[in-house]
């Protein structure tokens, strides 16, 4: 059954309580902390992207460094994320990205903006990098994101190659590509065998590209530059170490604030130095502009 993984305490009071499940693995493979039910699945909504991104190398995309990062990421919208989107749409209509339009998530630019766009979306990296794989491999631009497109059935397959599992359910993600349902310890298992890739190499040396300006993935990754950190929505967080430790998180109100604390503090658990992000092995809540509690870890 899922766990009390965090709450929420306010002035001494318990606010609020995340439930969930969070499971670690240790270099070997081996389980080294299992909280709640780590055999269920989730959808791992963008923790997939990482295996997206796999996937469009091997077929062939011209994908290295910064453009590897920001299609295997969630970026921001700032302008070095659209325009990076528009290297790798090379000339391709931008009416092509099947992702919706949309603010991006960076406050500064979203001021400077008068309508939403398909290009700041926050997967439009993703959609770009598949298009460009279409280009690659010459299969069908126009439909790259039907389950049965070659594309599609490409990371069908590296997904479960990665977890070491049949698929749970294909469900449709929130910028419309497939995403598919995994055990959290089949996520693990996968990012577990993406850590030593060229794709997580590329997130590892480009955390900017992967979320943004104080993005908290971004900034995991600067303070742990070992690490790989990805979070998806409704509550799922992703985090492995080049040494091969991996943790893969859901908390079942969808709500993200505890996870990244929760992530750390399982890959603390598990044996690895987390001491340069401890900032971020809880959070403070406010009130009236005062730390008056936060949201802590208790499993």
């Amino acid at each position: 059954m899922p766990a009390l993984l965090a709450e929420v305490t306010r002035s001494g009071f318990v606010e609020s309580l995340h439930h969930g499940s969070v499971v670690g693995l240790l270099p070997s493979g081996a389980i080294g902390v299992s909280v709640g039910a780590v055999e269920d699945p989730v959808l791992p909504r963008s923790c997939m992207k990482p295996f997206q991104a796999l996937a469009c190398l091997s077929a062939g995309a011209p994908l290295e460094g910064p453009a590897l990062a920001i299609a295997a990421g969630s970026h921001t919208g700032e302008n070095r994320h659209a325009e990076l989107v528009m290297e790798l749409l090379g000339g391709l209509p931008v009416g092509l990205l099947r992702c919706p339009p949309s603010w991006p998530e960076d406050e500064q630019t979203r001021q400077r903006m008068t309508e939403p766009s398909r290009v700041r979306m926050n997967c439009s990296g993703k959609h770009a990098a598949m298009l460009a794989t279409c280009v690659a491999a010459r299969w069908p631009t126009q439909t790259y994101l039907e389950p049965t497109h070659p594309l599609q059935q490409l990371v069908l397959r590296t997904v479960g190659q990665l977890s070491g599992e049949t698929v749970a359910h294909t469900a449709v993600d929130g910028c419309g590509a497939p995403v598919y349902g995994l055990s959290l310890h089949g996520l693990a298992r996968a990012m577990q065998g993406l850590v030593r890739t060229p794709v997580a190499r590329a997130m590892r040396e480009h955390p900017e590209y992967v979320g943004g300006t104080g993005h908290v993935n971004t900034v995991v990754m600067q303070l742990l530059p070992g690490v790989v950190a990805k979070g998806g929505a409704e509550g799922v967080l992703v985090l492995a170490t080049d040494a091969g430790h991996a943790v893969a998180v859901k908390v079942l109100d969808g709500n993200p604030r505890a996870t990244t604390a929760i992530g750390l503090t399982a890959l603390a658990a598990l044996g690895y130095d987390v001491s340069p992000a401890k900032e971020h092995l809880s959070v403070p809540v406010l009130g009236g502009g005062q730390v008056v509690g936060e949201v802590r870890v208790v499993f």
